[in-house]
């Protein structure tokens, strides 16, 4: 066997780590649009501000995370394209800040948002109020890894509406185009 021939048999692709992850885990997530009147009312707590960048022409995100004057939290982040959103293959490397600074220097668009836990029934939810030209868009997301659970999971009462199918709701699509216009 070349030694060409050893290598190509050993390497893998992006699409080799979405059909089959080997390097990344599963997250396995739903996401809502929140009301936000109804979301007012509840115990929204340990706030978190996160600063996203989505590299654009890329699939990656390079987030800065803060709860309070704490230190910062820095990671880049990839999630796979694949067939199923709700299982998607997501790989996170932790930052230092120096290799924070080298990286968000690549041109991004970027979201605001602050980040709460939300304790409702048996479950916890991430609840994002979202800034600048987001302002007024609350997003709620759970994971579980019971992909059975997840997808029996009846719709909060909060909740206006499920969009874990709705692309628009993705961060990158929210960083580019904004709220979307129903």
């Amino acid at each position: 066997m070349t030694a060409r021939l050893f290598a190509a048999m050993r390497m893998r692709s992006a699409e080799d780590e979405a059909r089959a992850p080997k390097y990344a885990h599963i997250e396995r997530e739903r996401r809502w649009l929140v009301d936000a009147k109804r979301i007012a009312t509840l115990d929204l707590q340990n706030p978190i501000t996160i600063h996203d960048r989505y590299i654009i022409d890329t699939r990656m995100r390079l987030r800065r995370m803060q709860m309070g004057a704490g230190d910062p939290i820095w990671k880049l982040t990839k999630k796979y394209e694949c067939d199923d959103p709700r299982a998607r293959p997501i790989v996170t490397a932790y930052l230092d800040a120096a290799e924070y600074r080298t990286l968000a220097i690549a041109n991004a668009r970027t979201i605001t948002k602050t980040r709460y836990r939300l304790e409702s029934g048996d479950h916890e939810f991430s609840i994002d109020r979202f800034e600048g030209a987001l302002a007024g868009l609350f997003l709620a997301e759970i994971e579980i890894d019971d992909s059975e659970l997840l997808h029996a999971l009846p719709n909060p009462d909060w909740a206006v509406r499920d969009v874990r199918h709705d692309p628009r709701y993705q961060g990158s699509q929210l960083a580019e185009r904004g709220i979307p216009k129903d």
